[in-house]
């Protein structure tokens, strides 16, 4: 739409006005007096002019710029601006002239094929200049997305000629999307179909007998999503918290204690740092390094025995304890002799072989190493020669009974390494009475066995290791097989308020550190979507000045690590909140697209205006009263703000979230059958739910 490119006769045709003043946020329009009213017919198709959100043109060098109406008015003037004869009888009396301002929004340039849109404003129109009506032809180009992968369409534009609104999946979940709004504004029928929508677009682009590889998984804190699906291609996995041995159509949620980091660990617990948070850590790298297990075979229990004497005895020698000043050489000899007196009974228990006699060497050693180091007046001091004996004789046996040093690489506290609830806490319970703590534990250790013996989260967390982190990954991030193509939804409604948070955030985090380490592995993008329903519950503001590990906190914390992280390894977000002005202001502002239903809320609107990227003059202000099904699709997936009347999905395929039907129950067209006893049966885990929860 270069200036030789105008038909002037069209241009007139078309022209409702000119430029009475230029800002870079506003520019303000004088209307013509023959200026359409309501609809304009001028344009080859009916087109409702002038109308608030709506789109008009400004040519200019570089095509014509495009503005969206924010703002529609009649102010008074002297005179009638009429062209063609002047006004000199006229009285001086006041006139209505129509007036209206429009918000920049980027560049119209014309190609081969049609229009294309270019961000941005970088040429402002100037006073006089004409103000066109779009056509039907630039209208549908203005919405119309030209990007390669605009291929998902997710409804009409209403303002533009009922035009198709296309979306790119890589821009619209690879940079994360808000979709925002109250109750009962459409907001989670936008999020399924969303989903959808993606998928059927996929399947008419691939072969028939295949399924989209596709890898979406939903956090539904409601429990409104667990037939939303059925009939997409591909494989849905339903997991949830299981009162029945039936099961039918899901399966059991599972998120073990063992995959929990420290952090974790601590928040829930409530763990102070002085004295239980350091113990944790190290009742945790035990575990995670195999030092302390309950095992039927001797053979392993010496070989953890030895690998945990090599550990300290290379501690003990890097601090210098053997030859340091007083007592440490005497807390030593002492920390040998209790080394003795276990190998000795390991002896007691051990059959001649090839193995005991490599632990008898040890034995011996430090049978006369002791020895020399007794009487009445001893000298506890060591010479390195005969630390380095100590430790060469532990490696020997440590080799003999199925040791290698790659087993001494200690791991880290935070590796998901399996290890079994119960051991866990007596371990820690030793723990701390061999560092005389124990009255520092009593509160921790109570609440870890409360909350292990409770059946109602045991089901989720376990005690026993009973599923592997290849097996859990598989079924809830995805197989490489023929079944690829997979949405996990994870129900979250009956998990109990105790731990909810720290399921949420350890899902989050192994999610977002298995995509990080495949991409690692295979210099490759593993592209996955996590989506999370009432997004404020789960991603919330925080005061950054309180220290404390809370689970809530540590929620927002791993949702704020996928935000500004996970672009780069291909885990998008996809979050759906009531209440925008309640999340985390850091996973927000992460947040490159935005889907806005009704907003009633004025916190909620000013915040939502503060992080939108776009110059969008006015268009939220009509967030209070868009209808359902009505949304404001802006940001990095939208050429332009574009208001969109939303496809709708089939009843079956809605999320189970509809407003109760109180007239129909009322007036008995529906009937409601109460049984108090079945569900406080379940609820107090009575009879045969309380084996099975």
């Amino acid at each position: 739409m270069l200036p030789s490119d105008i038909n002037y006769d069209d241009l007139r045709n078309l022209t409702i006005g000119t430029v009475e003043s230029v800002s870079p946020r506003e520019i303000r329009v004088l209307l013509d007096l023959n200026a359409p009213q309501n609809t304009a017919l001028n344009t080859g198709t009916p087109t409702l002019f002038p109308k608030i959100n709506g789109y008009v043109l400004l040519p200019n060098e570089a095509g014509a710029l495009i503005g969206m109406i924010s703002w529609i008015g009649i102010e008074h003037s002297p005179y009638p601006k009429r062209k063609g004869f002047k006004d000199f009888d006229l009285v001086d009396l006041p006139f209505p002239l129509r007036k209206m301002s429009i918000s920049p929004l980027g560049i119209l340039k014309k190609e081969d094929k049609g229009y294309k849109i270019e961000r941005g404003v970088y040429s402002y129109p100037s006073v006089g200049d004409a103000v066109v009506i779009p056509t039907h032809k630039q209208l549908q180009s203005i919405v119309e997305n030209k990007d390669e992968n605009a291929k998902i369409k997710i409804g009409n534009s209403p303002l533009a000629a009922n035009a198709p609104v296309y979306i790119d999946p890589d821009k619209l979940f690879g940079r994360h999307v808000a979709v925002l709004g109250n109750t009962g504004s459409g907001k989670s029928c936008s999020v399924a179909g969303l989903i959808r929508w993606s998928l059927e677009a996929v399947k008419n682009e691939i072969e028939p007998d295949k399924n989209p590889n596709a890898r979406f998984i939903i956090l539904d804190p409601n429990g409104e999503y667990t037939k939303t699906f059925d009939g997409i291609s591909g494989k849905v996995r339903i997991f949830k918290v299981a009162f029945d041995e039936k099961k039918a159509g899901f399966e059991q949620l599972k998120v073990p204690a063992w995959m929990w980091n420290s952090y974790e660990w601590s928040s829930i617990t409530q763990a102070s740092g002085k004295t239980q948070r350091p113990l944790l850590r190290q009742a945790l790298r035990a575990m995670r390094n195999q030092i302390f297990t309950i095992n039927d075979s001797t053979d392993v229990e010496v070989k953890n025995f030895l690998g945990t004497l090599l550990t300290s005895i290379k501690i003990e020698k890097s601090n210098g304890s053997p030859w340091g000043s007083f007592p440490r050489p005497k807390n030593f000899t002492e920390k040998i002799e209790k080394w003795q007196k276990s190998i000795e009974s390991f002896l007691g228990r051990l059959a001649n072989s090839s193995e005991r006699i490599k632990l008898e060497d040890l034995n011996a050693l430090l049978e006369t190493l002791l020895n020399d180091r007794s009487g009445k007046y001893p000298t506890y001091e060591f010479e390195i020669s005969e630390i380095n004996l100590i430790q060469e004789k532990i490696l020997d046996a440590f080799k003999g009974f199925g040791g290698s040093e790659q087993d001494l690489l200690a791991k880290s506290e935070d590796v998901p390494v399996p290890f079994k609830s119960d051991v866990f806490v007596n371990y820690l319970d030793a723990l701390g009475k061999e560092s005389e703590s124990s009255q520092y534990l009593d509160y921790l250790l109570m609440r870890l066995r409360t909350m292990l013996s409770d059946t109602r989260m045991s089901s989720i967390i376990g005690t026993e290791t009973d599923i592997s982190l290849t097996d859990w990954l598989e079924k809830y991030v995805g197989k490489n097989n023929a079944e690829n193509g997979e949405i996990t939804v994870v129900d979250l409604s009956l998990v109990p308020p105790d731990i909810i948070h720290i399921v949420v955030a350890v899902m989050a985090r192994i999610i977002f550190e298995a995509i990080q380490r495949y991409k690692r592995k295979y210099a490759k993008l593993l592209p996955t979507v996590l989506v999370m329903e009432e997004a404020h519950n789960f991603i919330s503001r925080y005061n950054t000045d309180n220290e404390e590990f809370s689970p809530s906190r540590l929620c927002s914390q791993s949702f704020e690590k996928i935000a500004k992280e996970g672009r780069k390894f291909g885990l998008g977000l996809l979050l759906s909140s009531q209440r925008p002005s309640e999340l985390s202001p850091t996973v927000l502002s992460q947040c490159n697209t935005f889907l806005l239903h009704r907003l009633v809320n004025d916190r909620d609107q000013e915040l939502v205006k503060r992080f939108v990227p776009d110059n969008l003059g006015s268009i939220l202000n009509e967030l209070p009263s868009l209808p359902t099904r009505k949304a404001i699709l802006l940001g990095w997936a939208a050429p332009v703000p574009i208001l969109v009347d939303m496809r709708e999905l089939k009843k079956e395929h809605r999320p189970d979230s509809k407003d109760p039907d109180f007239w129909d129950v009322w007036t008995g067209k529906e009937e409601r059958t109460i049984n108090w006893k079945e569900i406080v049966d379940e609820w107090q885990e009575e009879g045969d739910n309380k084996e099975n929860c």
